[in-house]
């Protein structure tokens, strides 16, 4: 059986240290802590969107909301044959949402939750869970948001725990453990927002920035934000 002194605080310590958890599988009773030698991030100035992604961003018919369906994107990202999110984690982090410091954003499409991506805040540091793509670039549109959305709220940090071979092609990077833990405790003093005030981006504004923020764009989109 799991730990059951593991709490909502004892987690965000946790985060706090560099470390997460992981199941073995969705059945399993136990989490392992999980602290990479290299750690994979993403770069807030180098989310790379690519022509196809763009035109996609630009055109395509969907809808992005935020902390809409936070129980949605952690079932979607648990909906493969292999997954470490077992009954543990997702009280562990449903809990953290109730208190506003798990997020999720959420790519919809013909009214259905298509894609989406979800995790946990500590001051400027945005660690990502994981993320889940039911229907072609479901899963780029959510990141490409979602690095707009950090840069806009004063983010420093977007830890994506591993890298792989479809992050990298996005612009994420690996760098050593001791590298990590030192941005992870700048990120921790700067204050951060999720939902930032008056943030309403048009989608030609996040297809078009790769670094900064144009305030300009701050218009009604076609896609409503929330």
């Amino acid at each position: 059986m799991a730990d059951p002194a593991l709490t909502p605080d004892l987690l965000l310590r946790a985060y706090a240290m560099g470390l997460f958890p992981m199941a073995e599988t969705a059945s399993s009773t136990q989490l392992h802590w999980i602290d990479p030698t290299r750690r994979g991030i993403f770069p807030l100035d180098s989310f790379h969107i690519s022509r196809s992604l763009r035109r996609h961003l630009l055109t395509a018919d969907y809808t992005i909301t935020v902390n809409k369906d936070f129980a949605g994107v952690m079932a979607g990202c648990a909906a493969r044959p292999e997954t470490w999110i077992n009954a543990e984690i997702h009280a562990l982090y449903t809990a953290l949402h109730q208190r506003g410091q798990a997020h999720s954003l959420e790519v919809w499409q013909d009214g259905h939750l298509s894609g989406g991506v979800y995790g946990v805040q500590i001051g400027g540091a945005f660690c990502g869970e994981s993320m889940f793509s039911n229907r072609t670039n479901a899963s780029k549109t959510a990141l490409a948001w979602l690095m707009h959305r950090l840069r806009a709220g004063g983010f420093t940090l977007f830890d994506t725990q591993f890298l792989t071979p479809h992050l990298a092609s996005l612009g994420a990077v690996e760098i050593p453990r001791e590298a990590y833990r030192k941005r992870l405790a700048r990120a921790m003093t700067a204050t951060a927002a999720f939902a930032p005030a008056g943030y309403y981006p048009s989608p030609s504004v996040v297809a078009s920035s790769t670094s900064g923020i144009d305030p300009s764009g701050s218009t009604q989109p076609k896609t409503h934000t929330s």
